[in-house]
């Protein structure tokens, strides 16, 4: 298995462990806890993928770009996120409140 499609492969389990067991109990429809949560399942993946390549010379290959662990894996986590994100918004009416 390639770094990149492992990288992708845990993104996608930490987004739907985090969309579909964490948030809808911890967080519920409250936009700010969604948000507060979102920073700790992101700084996970980031944490699993920096002890394995932190201080490594590898490159990513990010279609534009040859990128190293931290920007592949926020790009991919951001990617996997949105569509996740925007499904559990419209599914249980969080709003963004002001």
């Amino acid at each position: 298995m390639s770094p990149e499609f492992s990288i992708i492969l845990l993104n996608i389990v930490i987004a739907l462990l985090a969309y579909l067991s964490v948030y809808p109990t911890l967080a519920g429809n409250d936009f700010n806890k969604i948000a507060f949560y979102d920073i700790f399942t992101s700084a996970i993946a980031l944490a699993i993928v920096g002890y394995h390549y932190w201080g490594s010379d590898y490159q990513f290959n990010l279609l534009f770009a040859e990128v190293n662990w931290f920007w592949y894996t926020l790009a991919i986590y951001t990617a996997v996120e949105i569509p996740l994100m925007w499904w559990y918004f419209k599914k249980n009416g969080v709003s963004i409140k002001r």
